[in-house]
C-alpha cells in the first residue's frame, strides 16, 4: 500500500477544490485561502472587468442552500464584505462572489500598527458586529485572522460561514483560543461574541499594553456571561474612554492612575501651575537674600 506525502495530499486537495467555472462570468485566476466551510479565489468578472472573491462550498446546495451567502447578502455595512452574486456549479456545489479586500490580516497588520490605530482599528469591528448583532446574526467565529485592513484603511470583518440567526443550541463551531465557555457547549450567543472580541483584543495587543486594556479585555472574557459587557457598542466604548483619557469603567483605578491620568489630561494647566509655584519660590527667595 502507497502512502501519499502532505505535499502530495495539498496538491490533491488543490485538484479537489479547483472549481469548474464553465457556464459562468468568470475567469479562475488563483486560490487565496480555505476555511472549514470552503475553499476561496480570487476570479475574474468579464462582464464588469474587475477581479471578485469567490467562495466554493463544500457542501452540497440541497445541504447548505447558500446559508452563507444569504446571511452575508442581509448584513449591508462599510465593515462587511459585501455579496455580489450566488449560483450552483456543474459539481453541484454552491458558490457566491464577494468583494476581493486586498490588505493584510489584521493580526499581521497589527504588528506594525501604533496603539492607537490598533484600536481604533478594533473599534471599527465592535461596530460591524454590533450591526450584525441587531439584525439578529451571531458570528461565532471571531478571531484576528478573519478580519483584513485593506490598502485604504478599510477594516472588514470575513468568514461568516458557522455564523448562526439566533442564540439558540447548534452544533459547536468557533476556535478553541477565542471561543466562549458556553460556546463550547453549544449555546453561542451575543454575548459569546463579545468574549470572542475580548478575546482577540488580548492577543494582538503588545506586551506593554497599558492596565485598563488589560481589564477591558478581562471583563469581556469573564467566565460568566453576565459579568461581560453586554453587547459589542458597551465594549466599544470603554475603548473610546480610554482613548479620550477618560476613567475606563472595566478598570478600578488606583489614586497615582488618577492622579497620572488627570495631570496628562491637563498638562497646560499643571504646566502653568507649576510654573507659577516655582516663580513664587524663586521670588521668596530673592526677597529672603
Amino acid at each position: 500500500m502507497a502512502f501519499l506525502d502532505d505535499k502530495a495530499l495539498d496538491r490533491l486537495r488543490e485538484v479537489c477544490d479547483t472549481p469548474d467555472l464553465a457556464g459562468t462570468r468568470y475567469d479562475l485566476l488563483e486560490q487565496i485561502g480555505r476555511g472549514g466551510m470552503g475553499a476561496v479565489f480570487r476570479v475574474h468578472d468579464r462582464e464588469l472587468g474587475r477581479d471578485v472573491a469567490l467562495k466554493v462550498l463544500d457542501e452540497l446546495p440541497a445541504k447548505m442552500e447558500l446559508d452563507e451567502a444569504r446571511l452575508l447578502a442581509r448584513l449591508e455595512h462599510p465593515g462587511i464584505v459585501p455579496v455580489h452574486d450566488a449560483g450552483i456549479l456543474a459539481d453541484g456545489r454552491s458558490y457566491f462572489v464577494m468583494k476581493h479586500v486586498r490588505g493584510a490580516r489584521f493580526d499581521t497588520w497589527a504588528k506594525t500598527a501604533s496603539l492607537a490605530e490598533l484600536l481604533r482599528a478594533f473599534q471599527k469591528i465592535c461596530e460591524a458586529v454590533a450591526f450584525a448583532h441587531n439584525q439578529g446574526i451571531i458570528h461565532r467565529d471571531l478571531k484576528p485572522s478573519n478580519v483584513m485592513i485593506g490598502e485604504f484603511g478599510e477594516v472588514m470583518t470575513l468568514d461568516w460561514g458557522v455564523a448562526q440567526t439566533a442564540p439558540t443550541a447548534a452544533d459547536v463551531a468557533g476556535t478553541p483560543r477565542y471561543m466562549a465557555p458556553e460556546q463550547a457547549r453549544g449555546d453561542a450567543s451575543i454575548l459569546s461574541d463579545v468574549f470572542s472580541l475580548g478575546a482577540m483584543l488580548l492577543d494582538i495587543l503588545p506586551e506593554n499594553a497599558p492596565a485598563p486594556l488589560r481589564s477591558i479585555c478581562t471583563k469581556a472574557m469573564s467566565v460568566a456571561p453576565g459579568e461581560r459587557y453586554a453587547n459589542a457598542i458597551d465594549l466599544r466604548a470603554d475603548l473610546t474612554r480610554f482613548l479620550d483619557r477618560e476613567r475606563v469603567n472595566a478598570h478600578p483605578e488606583s489614586l497615582y492612575e488618577k492622579t497620572a491620568r488627570l495631570v496628562s489630561n491637563h498638562r497646560v494647566l499643571v504646566g502653568m501651575v507649576l510654573a507659577y509655584l516655582v516663580m513664587r519660590a524663586v521670588l521668596i527667595i530673592w526677597r529672603i537674600n
